[in-house]
This record gives structure tokens, sequence and C-alpha cells, in this order.
């Protein structure tokens, strides 16, 4: 099996695959049905890989040196503590957002509401951090709007595989950057309002062909300097809020600066903050609506 990896290992490395070795991990357990601990288990003991099983991991892995995503060959994309179901025509959510679901619980907690917490999440996609707060938090009430048809009905899929506990979820198909203006019933209602919006400036192509290839366009490009969209959810998001709300939006490692310029810029939205992700980048930015603003 060892020689079966490294020569896949190999392949991948050879067409500039980021991760040659856990990748070839992964489409050989996937090839064979198993999970990663019964695929380790197996090299441990020395078993030989079945010809069947090689056959069909020689086709995953020339899909994978076509640079398709593993998450759309294997189908799942890992994300905290869930397991959702990827494809075409869906952002594949990365490890730095988890971070933003940390924030929103931690930022849940210090609120202490004595009422069920409602979180808008706009550009929910996949439905990684809409899910994963309603099954981590005891009891929320969570609304995922998202735009695109077919990012929509992947997070509706994942929504039927996962245990809500007490908390409830609304996916919705709708229009980030109009949201608060098309469901006036929602204004000065949200504890805490989260976004991953698209920021990539319209002509910075990404490096990675399974970003620029395989993530829809949609869930990307956020206008000439990456920050139209997110300023027009922006201001959605400060309609949505109650005083003392929550804002969390996911940006580049370039744009903190200029999140913070569109918070403060806003009528309510202040005590701007940019925070790092793993490798130390900026990541996210947040803010509180202030008290005593009429919008």
């Amino acid at each position: 099996m060892s020689t079966v990896l490294r020569g896949a290992s190999q392949l991948l490395a050879d067409a500039d695959v980021p991760n040659p070795d856990p990748d070839s991990a992964a489409l050989l357990a996937h090839a064979w049905g198993i999970d990663a601990s019964d695929l380790a288990r197996k090299r441990l003991f020395g078993e030989s890989v079945p010809a069947g099983v090689t056959e069909v991991f020689a086709q995953l892995v020339d899909r994978r040196r076509q640079r398709v995503p593993l998450q759309h060959i294997i189908g799942v994309a890992a994300f905290r503590h869930l397991e959702l179901q990827v494809g075409p025509g869906v952002f594949v959510p990365r490890p730095e957002t988890e971070l933003l679901v940390t924030e929103v619980l931690e930022e849940l907690d210090r609120q202490q509401n004595a009422h069920e917490g409602l979180v808008i999440d706009l550009c929910s996609g996949s439905g990684a951090i809409t899910l994963s707060l309603a099954t981590e938090h005891p009891r929320l009430a969570i609304i995922g709007v998202e735009s695109e048809a077919e990012a929509l009905n992947w997070s509706l899929k994942n929504l039927a595989s996962v245990n809500l506990g007490d908390s409830r979820v609304e996916l919705i198909r709708g229009d980030a950057t109009r949201f608060a203006d098309d469901r006036p019933d929602l204004w000065g209602r949200a504890d805490v309002v989260v976004t991953n919006p698209p920021y990539v400036p319209d002509d910075a192509v990404p490096r990675d062909a399974e970003v620029r290839e395989h993530d829809p366009a949609a869930a990307l490009y956020g206008g000439s300097t990456g920050l139209e969209i997110p300023r027009l959810i922006l201001l959605q998001a400060e309609k949505l809020l109650r005083p003392g709300g929550f804002f969390i939006m996911e940006h580049s490692e370039e744009q903190g600066p200029q999140a913070c310029e569109l918070i403060m810029s806003t009528a309510s939205l202040r005590r701007a903050a940019t925070y790092p992700d793993y490798t130390g980048r900026d990541r996210y930015t947040v803010a509180h609506r202030v008290t005593g603003v009429d919008l």
C-alpha cells in the first residue's frame, strides 16, 4: 500500500497539487470505501490494495492531477465538527472560516441573552457557518441567505443530514446586498450578522486552479476593489442588527484597514477590530451596533 500511495503522491506533486500526501490518502480511502482510521490500520499491517480499488484510485488521482478539488472528488468537505456535502456550484468552505464560528459563539456567550438568539448568515453558501452554529449552540434561530440556486441546494442537503437539537434553521434564496430591504420585519432583531462575502477584486484571478476553475465566480468576486459587494452587505447588516448586536465579516489579508474604514463610515456600527487567521494573516473584522442611533 505504501508504494501505491507514494506513487500517487509523486504524480500529484508533479502536477503542483498543494498537499499531495494527505490528498493521496484521502483518495485511496474514498476509492476503498473506508475512513481514514481504517486506511491507517490497513497501512500499518501492510495490507495490499485490491486490484479493483487500485483501478478506481488511479482514476481519482488523475482527476486530482487535473486540479479538480479534492472535496469535489470525494463529495465532502470537513468543517469544524461537520462533514458537508459539496460539489460544482458551491464554494468549498475553508479552515480559516471556522474562526468566524468560534467568534460568534463566544460573542453569544458574552451577550447572555434571555431570549432565543437570532443569527443571520449572509452569503451562506454550503451552510458551513449556519449549520456549525446551529449544532454547536444549545438554542439558536438562524437564517441563512444565499443568492445562488446551486449553492442553496447543497446547503439544503447538508441541513437534512444534521441534528439541530433545539436550534432552528431557515435557508432562504435571497440577495445579501438587499436582504434587509426585502425583509423589514427583521430590522433591529438580529443578535449577530455574520458574512463570508465575495471579496476578491474582479481582476485578481486566484492562483490556485481549484479556486479559479471550480469555485463559483459569484462566491469569489466582490467588485473592482473586492469590497463593493461587502460594503452593500454591511449596510444591510446595519439594518438587521439590534442595538448592541454583533457584526463579523471575513475578508482577504490585505483588506482589514479598508473593512474598518467601511464600518466606521456607517451610522451605527462602531468598535471595529480586525483579527488574524491560523497563519497570522488578517482574516476577519468585527463591530457592534451602538445604541441611540436611528437608521
